[in-house]
């Protein structure tokens, strides 16, 4: 399952902020941050983890998501 998320995490700063957040969720298997995308599209890869849980993650480190 794939889950995608438009938020604004917009350089490689941001993205290194969120990493732990995203990469302590046991249930997310692969993610990646567009960030030439206008959007900075959140693709999140996991066969169980709810959109809530990811966009709880993304807010711990002080970022929005919302899904699309």
């Amino acid at each position: 399952m794939e889950l995608k998320f438009k938020t604004n995490i917009n350089c490689g700063g941001c993205k290194a902020k969120v990493s732990p957040f995203l990469n302590e969720e046991k249930e997310i298997s692969n993610w990646e941050v567009d960030l030439d995308n206008p959007d900075k599209i959140l693709t999140v890869k996991s066969d169980t983890v709810s959109p809530e849980k990811v966009i709880k993650a993304v807010g711990k480190a002080g970022f929005k998501a919302e899904e699309v």
